[in-house]
């Protein structure tokens, strides 16, 4: 006896499952058309560039998990046998209808070990979804969301599975045929019947149960969170595109208006609440949450573009979603700081940062829902050229007693212009990180000048805050003087200056010119590296490095400063508990050190605390804005007597020797 399948075995009225089957299908391809059509609507607004791309890392994204893995094994697990289940179960369906309908090769030995191969998918299939339910609802994961459809989801899909594994089980209790144990599943469950009978009675109402729960999951799954399958995959191929300055025009404050990275990111989010979990703003307990975001632009988005929502009977509904979607984005507009903590953790790279901008950008187009303190800030950027003070040609104080080239005039030739940067200039603070570095730089021997008192703005403060046209104004000023001087190697004392001149200035450069651009830090190790800097003072101390977020996550430099902390003799380097790319951000990003808001927490006290946990001395970092932000909060937080603040650019000049000068502020042991 050959074994084989027989289609429809103890089933009649095969047309009702035809025509079944054919209305599951139609609201299939509605779903998937009405995401096609949005993600269309996308790629018309922003269009989207070639680009080289890791296939074999997207590859061990999609089919291993590989970034899930990162977030523990269980959610790793959980997802392995959920994915390689589902497309297993897929895949023997497909296989199914073909030899049903176009070839016939499931016989014999391949029948075999198809049946067993499905029972192993299904098995995984089970196994992943009973893991599921029981990191949601019986050992709950906190970052996990409990609605209706997280639970309506695992309990259809294991109704599915299960389902197939009785349909099976009746079949072979009705038929014993002599291959039986190859379905091991279906094999021993078939055990529950009393009686052949009884299973050749019960099969027609169970095969009916199974294939009318199976079809109408297919007609939801583009409705539901497993949408994500389609979208993902996309998701992580687009990861690698070039970063836009911004999607499209603002309009409105609204966050529906979106390009095609961004629409594919909502739909390939699944709500795991990894960001919320790593988020520092949602984690300090105020209103925000990059989930929610993402929900509520996602539902805009497809209020706004969808043409279901074209329909008259949903015009109404749609419009008052919308404004209540623009309220709740008002209220939250302000609090990102922008730190990629959300991005560094998502598995799918969904993350609201570019949104963030969006949604703010329409705010200031509007003219409405910007704190007062950040319209003070865009006007003294857009008359002065800076963030900080009512006052023109504020930026060159700091460099008093220095002979230091200036660039902007006609001068000496140099190797490297120094980009100082609004708050490393104008602060008292920060200014000591200047002074520092100019004085290690002399000292090294690096040819270097800067634009004095004419150096604009790179543009950074107006981007985060979502001022396209002051950004762009701030960006063909510094690119005018850039051309004009031929500039094209250049070092930044902020990241957030590296970050913008280095990402952002390009998309702007008509000239094209090919620039060099580095963080400070990575100058002062290139320098260690080539034997032009010793430290030659010994620092006994023990200190924590904090990571500034747009180094570290925005930029992957975090190997650099750790390494010039470690060549300075007597220094003991200790790590805070969130550090490297998990450093715990210090809230000045985003605007934030410009503005105070309704319910604002202290980041910065929250990661002092990490520092004071170590016992270090000194707590190092390499950014203007955590400088300040981390001086404060040792001020008001009741860190003074347990340690300092300092720069990386001032411990490398005490390393070296260099005598403080113009009272600049040093940190004391």
């Amino acid at each position: 006896m050959n074994p084989l399948r027989t289609p429809f075995w103890g089933v009649e009225w095969a047309w009702l499952f035809y025509l079944l089957a054919a209305l599951a299908l139609a609201a299939l391809a509605l779903g998937l058309w009405e995401k096609i059509s949005l993600w269309a609507q996308g790629r018309r607004a922003a269009p989207v560039a070639s680009h080289k791309h890791p296939l074999g890392a997207i590859l061990a994204d999609v089919f291993l998990g590989r970034r899930i893995w990162r977030g523990g094994a269980s959610a790793g697990l959980m997802h392995l046998m959920l994915l390689w289940g589902f497309l297993g179960l897929f895949i023997g369906t497909c296989a199914v209808a073909v030899d049903h309908y176009l070839v016939s090769f499931l016989q014999g030995k391949v029948y075999l070990w198809f049946s067993a191969g499905l029972e192993v998918c299904g098995l995984l299939l089970v196994l992943g979804l009973v893991l599921a339910v029981a990191r949601r609802w019986l050992l709950p994961v906190p970052r996990l969301e409990r609605r209706p459809d997280d639970t309506l989801l695992p309990l259809w899909l294991l109704a599915v599975a299960c389902g197939g594994f009785m349909v099976e089980a009746a079949r072979l209790a009705a038929t014993r045929p002599p291959w039986e144990a190859w379905s091991f599943l279906g094999y021993g469950l078939s055990g529950f019947f009393p009686s052949a009978q009884a299973a050749r009675d019960l099969f027609p109402w169970l095969w009916w149960a199974h294939a009318i729960i199976s079809l109408g999951f297919i007609a939801w799954l583009p409705w539901s969170k497993l949408a994500h399958a389609f979208a993902a995959p996309a998701s992580l191929y687009l990861q690698g595109q070039p970063l836009a300055v911004l999607a499209v025009a603002a309009e409105e404050g609204e966050l529906a208006a979106l390009g095609l990275r961004h629409l594919l990111h909502l739909d390939a989010c699944t709500r795991c609440g990894r960001c919320v979990e790593v988020c520092p703003v949602a984690q300090a307990g105020e209103p925000f949450s990059p989930r929610d975001l993402l929900r509520r632009a996602r539902r805009q988005a497809r209020l706004k573009y969808s043409p279901l929502y074209r329909l008259p009977w949903l015009r109404d509904r749609r419009q008052a979603l919308l404004e209540r979607d623009r309220a709740a984005d008002w209220d939250v507009a302000w609090y990102c700081t922008t730190c990629r903590a959300c991005l560094e953790v998502c598995p799918v790279q969904a993350a609201p940062i570019e949104m963030i901008r969006k949604l703010r950008a329409g705010l200031v187009e509007q003219g409405s829902a910007v704190p007062p303190q950040l319209m003070d800030t865009l006007e003294k950027l857009h008359r002065y050229g800076n963030p900080w003070v009512a006052k023109k040609g504020a930026k060159a104080g700091w460099a008093q007693g220095r002979d230091i080239p200036d660039l902007s005039k006609s001068g000496p030739e140099v190797d490297w212009l120094y980009f100082v940067g609004c708050t490393t200039s104008i602060d008292t603070r920060a200014q000591g990180m200047a002074r520092a570095l100019s004085d290690v730089f002399t000292h090294c021997g690096v040819s270097f000048g800067t634009l004095g008192k004419k150096e604009p703005c790179c543009g950074d403060i107006a981007r985060r805050l979502g001022e396209q046209g002051l950004m762009e104004e701030q960006i063909e000023t510094t690119q005018a003087l850039l051309n004009k001087r031929d500039l094209t190697r250049i070092i930044c004392t902020s990241p957030h200056c590296f970050d913008t001149i280095k990402k952002v200035h390009p998309l702007f450069s008509e000239e094209g010119l090919p620039l060099q651009v580095l963080h400070y830090s990575q100058m002062l190790h290139r320098l260690w590296q080539q034997g032009r800097m010793f430290f030659d003072h010994p620092l006994p101390l023990k200190v924590t490095y904090h990571d500034p977020c747009f180094l570290a996550r925005h930029n992957r430099l975090v190997d650099e400063p750790r390494g010039l902390l470690r060549a300075m003799p007597g220094l003991e380097l200790v790590e805070m508990a969130d550090h490297g790319l998990n450093s715990l951000c210090c809230g000045g990003g985003g605007g934030r050190m410009w503005h105070e808001i309704p319910g604002q927490a202290n980041l910065a006290v929250r990661r002092l605390e990490q520092a004071a946990a170590t016992g270090a001395e000194l707590v190092v970092t390499a950014c203007p804005l955590c400088l300040i932000m981390l001086e404060d909060a040792r001020k008001t937080g009741g860190f003074e007597d347990k340690f300092a603040i300092i720069d990386l650019s001032e411990l490398a000049a005490r390393a070296l020797g260099l005598a403080a000068k113009d009272g600049e502020a040093q940190a004391s042991a």
